[in-house]
């Protein structure tokens, strides 16, 4: 086999399609021609970037020189070379296949798993809840934050006038207002206050109406 002959088996030595005799008689040539060992440095990532590309478009490719000179017909690729093409399409798409596959059951499960923790509603530190004799109801749901507390307030019957308001008594005997809102036609509500006083401090919460007078009061237990 001639040197331009075995110069000719670098795209296919490249791509793995040589039998054990090719391989060894041009592996030999290689220690003597130094342009199919500058060749072969180029072309060295080729089958990662032919994994990427149809059969055709591959062949057609491994068939043209980097000289510049024109390609072969694609039938003059030997057929191991196009074998070779074939089965590492054929292992791509089973990879990503596989890979798909494994990625939609993760995402599944995870859904399934994950579904319920999200939808469901932060649940409070504590929960406090008062009836009047008047049918007034009152509750709040206390929150331990990193700044204090949050509250968030639901009550029924309310009074129906004016500016009611939410205030906080600490154990030392201090005060703070929580939050304030008017009064609704319809005697409900439900808002969300907040107060620099730590959940444990808290002695008691105060529902005052517009005249700043006391309409219910729930006492915190230590």
């Amino acid at each position: 086999m001639t040197a331009a002959e075995l110069h000719q088996l670098l795209g296919a030595y490249v791509l793995g399609g040589l039998d054990p005799a090719d391989s060894v008689r041009f592996e030999a040539h290689l220690q003597e021609c130094a342009d199919c060992r500058a060749e072969l440095d180029e072309l060295g990532k080729l089958p990662v970037l032919l994994d990427a590309l149809p059969v055709p478009d591959a062949v057609a490719l491994t068939a043209s020189r980097p000289g510049g000179g024109a390609a072969e017909p694609a039938t003059s690729v030997p057929d191991t070379v196009l074998d070779e093409l074939a089965a590492r399409r054929r292992k791509s798409r089973r990879r990503w296949a596989a890979l798909m596959g494994a990625v939609a059951a993760a995402c599944l499960a995870l859904g399934l798993a994950a579904g319920p923790v999200l939808n469901r509603p932060p649940q409070p530190d504590a929960s406090y809840s008062v009836q009047s004799g008047s049918g007034l109801r009152f509750s709040v749901d206390l929150a331990r934050k990193t700044w204090g507390t949050e509250l968030a307030v639901s009550g029924s019957s309310m009074p129906l006038n004016g500016t009611l308001s939410l205030w906080i008594r600490d154990r030392d005997g201090s005060e703070d207002r929580a939050c304030a809102w008017t009064a609704t036609p319809s005697g409900r509500i439900k808002v969300t206050g907040a107060t620099p006083v730590q959940l444990a401090s808290i002695a008691s919460v105060e529902l005052r109406d517009g005249t700043q007078q006391a309409v219910a009061v729930i006492t915190v237990p230590k």
